[in-house]
């Protein structure tokens, strides 16, 4: 599914978020407080938009590891880079997120953007990224949530009901995919299983942080 809408994917995030998903981004890299050393993994990084994200930010991470699933994704993904001249900094591989390709304890920070909730095992990857986190290492992960405030659940339920299958279908050229994103929002866990599924995978000083009204948590932890 995601290969056969990679081409027009960007396209749709900005337009189904109104942009907004830039700020988002931008959030989830300015938690990992980077100082310019680091080497981050982008684990789900489809299109390397928060890889690309990591490579661009004031300080910027010094190496950033995409891994991604889906070699569609990645591919549009190297074009961005070579676009940008991110080639030497940025590299992207094609891994399984429940068994990342990647040494133990040899990551500063890990980012996921929009991914996990499409993840089969989420426990068996979150204990992946604590085993390739160093000691002290940070995680800042996106994923999308239903608000709870009451008129703004219903206008959102209804905007990811009604408009965004009907926009993304017409868009993407698509049947199932934008009819798919609704419904892994509504199965994916509540904001407080997931940190309970981060507290038992190891990490503490774990923060779930709702952002545009409750549309999207930004989670972020530690590995002790």
């Amino acid at each position: 599914m995601f290969d056969a809408i990679a081409d027009r994917y960007d396209l749709l995030n900005h337009l189904l978020s109104a942009g907004i998903d830039r700020r988002w981004r931008a959030r989830a890299i300015q938690s990992l407080q980077l100082t310019g050393t680091e080497r981050v993994l982008d684990l789900c990084t489809g299109t390397a938009d928060l890889a690309i994200a990591a490579a661009c930010a004031q300080p910027p991470a010094a190496h950033v590891l995409g891994v991604d699933f889906a070699g569609s994704m990645l591919r549009v993904g190297r074009d961005k880079l070579a676009r940008r001249n991110l080639d030497a900094r940025v590299a992207l591989v094609r891994g399984d997120a429940t068994s990342i390709p990647v040494a133990t304890s040899s990551v500063d920070a890990v980012t996921i953007a929009f991914g996990i909730r499409n993840v089969e095992q989420i426990a068996a990857a979150c204990a992946e990224v604590y085993r390739v986190l160093k000691t002290g290492g940070r995680v800042a992960i996106l994923e999308f949530a239903v608000p709870t405030t009451p008129g703004v659940s219903t206008l959102y339920l209804w905007y990811l009901r009604r408009v965004l299958p009907r926009v993304g279908r017409a868009v993407s050229r698509h049947n199932g995919a934008y009819a798919y994103l609704p419904a892994s929002i509504g199965a994916f866990s509540s904001p407080e299983d997931f940190v309970k599924l981060l507290r038992h995978a190891g990490f503490d000083d774990i923060r779930a942080v709702p952002l545009t009204f409750g549309s999207v948590i930004l989670y972020t932890a530690r590995r002790r």
